[in-house]
């Protein structure tokens, strides 16, 4: 097995003289008349290694086509760098070309906006914007996992394709084995779900909460970590299709301890990425948010906030001018009346509880005003709610009237309502959308430039 080394190790390396065998693609390379330089990275970090291919020690080898974009494979020995831009170099000795690069490769030395990018998604991981977020990306989910395991929760994992819109909202994506140009339809004239694969109707998960609260009245402390699907045609910059989240779910939790949970989750992710991705965040600080610092110091400096809803639209009505739509006590808050709040008002995160339960789902558990339900939303400054829980509905005939009243399948989660029937318990939980807290920790402010291949509204590639 060849010993191969990462870039990032070789550039660490305290003692040049060492011989080492580099595998990368060639971000750059110049030619001279004696020597080529070519610029050499991994993706295990984002500084490129030079590599010193001198002419005279490459015989007949034509080193002349080592090309922008191209892979290959380098050995030789590390030396110190005469240039001021890196401690050490690699003095090539020999090298294979394992795969040639054209002329139109599209990542030439310059910088590319992040627009263009977009347009070639295959490729963007190359760059240095790209690599950072992935890396940190990785870094995020560890912590989550880290995380959840030193509580003491179970990781679980959940059907993707469910018979129930856990949020009520119908903005699901349907799956079928039905032929579209033929669909079988009943005496009704309906279509006929018990000839579809399943037997009835069947679609991608919005959320996986329905189906891990049965898992945390077993096993005390549980959470996922997966994909979840919305049929949302809302095109901003915050919105996407396919997106991955986080649920935990806590038996024998009340509110209060799901909002003390949500702060201490957010804190250690934040010095976890503090702790991991330093390389990482200062290029973030130059390139993209250089009041990086402040986001971090919000979360670790101080405990958050937490008003009501009520108080919010307070706060809101008093700043009215403010804002494009006033905010009103039968609706959600939007994402500029969220920004508001927690950036300028606050200048941290936020909790903003008991919300109109008109307007929230159906699982929360109603407050003794009738009105409100036990429920919150976590507000950071810049991208606004990144974190949305509640306590759920642990009483049979308030669950049972809320479904009725609702005008919802009561068939179709009659299997949850039993849950109340059978040693029913306090329980709580919440849903974190993973792209959103990295767009907080990195200030990049699109949601399709945190994830590798994003899936929006009217568009696949």
């Amino acid at each position: 097995m060849i010993q191969r080394e990462s870039v990032e190790s070789v550039l660490h390396r305290e003692s040049p003289g060492s011989r080492v065998t580099v595998y990368g693609w060639i971000r750059t390379a110049r030619t001279g008349k004696n020597v080529v330089f070519a610029a050499l990275n991994d993706g295990s970090c984002s500084d490129n290694l030079q590599v010193v291919f001198e002419r005279s020690g490459f015989g007949s080898m034509d080193i002349s086509d080592l090309a922008t974009g191209a892979c290959i494979c380098v050995t030789g020995t590390v030396v110190e760098s005469p240039g001021s831009e890196q401690a050490v170099e690699l003095s090539a000795r020999e090298f294979t070309l394992i795969g040639s690069s054209d002329g139109d490769y599209p990542l030439q030395k310059k910088r590319h906006t992040i627009e263009f990018l977009r347009t070639i998604p295959h490729l963007r991981p190359r760059t240095n914007t790209f690599g950072n977020i992935f890396r940190t990306r990785h870094q995020l989910c560890m912590a989550i996992h880290r995380f959840f395991d030193e509580k003491g929760f179970y990781y679980i994992h959940p059907p993707l394709i469910t018979s129930s819109d856990a949020e009520g909202a119908g903005e699901t994506f349907q799956v079928t084995t039905l032929p579209l140009d033929s669909v079988p339809v009943t005496d009704d004239g309906d279509v006929d779900f018990r000839r579809d694969f399943f037997g009835e109707k069947a679609f991608l998960s919005v959320s996986a909460q329905l189906e891990t609260e049965p898992l945390a009245l077993a096993l005390g402390k549980v959470y996922t970590f997966g994909p979840s699907f919305r049929a949302d045609p809302s095109d901003t910059r915050i919105h996407a299709a396919e997106f991955w989240m986080i649920e935990p779910e806590m038996a024998f939790y009340d509110l209060d301890d799901d909002i003390a949970l949500m702060e201490e989750f957010i804190k250690y992710t934040a010095s976890f990425i503090l702790d991991r991705c330093p390389g990482e965040l200062d290029f973030f600080r130059k390139y993209y948010e250089k009041d990086l610092d402040s986001r971090y110091s919000a979360v670790l400096d101080s405990p958050f906030e937490r008003i009501t809803y009520g108080k919010a639209l307070e706060i809101l009505d008093e700043n009215a001018s403010k804002f494009e739509n006033p905010a009103r006590w039968d609706r959600d808050l939007s994402s500029e009346h969220e920004r508001f709040l927690a950036g300028e008002v606050f200048g941290k995160p936020i909790f903003v509880t008991d919300y109109p339960s008109s307007f929230k789902p159906f699982y929360m558990r109603l407050n003794d005003d009738g009105k409100t339900v036990a429920c919150t939303d976590l507000l950071v400054p810049a991208v606004g709610e990144i974190i949305g829980g509640s306590q759920r509905e642990e009483r049979l005939d308030v669950l049972t009237r809320r479904v009725t009243e609702l005008d919802m399948d009561i068939e179709t989660y009659n299997w949850y309502i039993e849950l109340r029937r059978w040693g029913s318990a306090p329980h709580s939980g919440f849903g974190l959308g993973l792209e959103r807290l990295l767009m907080y920790f990195t200030g990049i402010e699109n949601i399709r430039d945190v994830i590798p291949f994003p899936r929006t509204a009217g568009r696949m590639t």
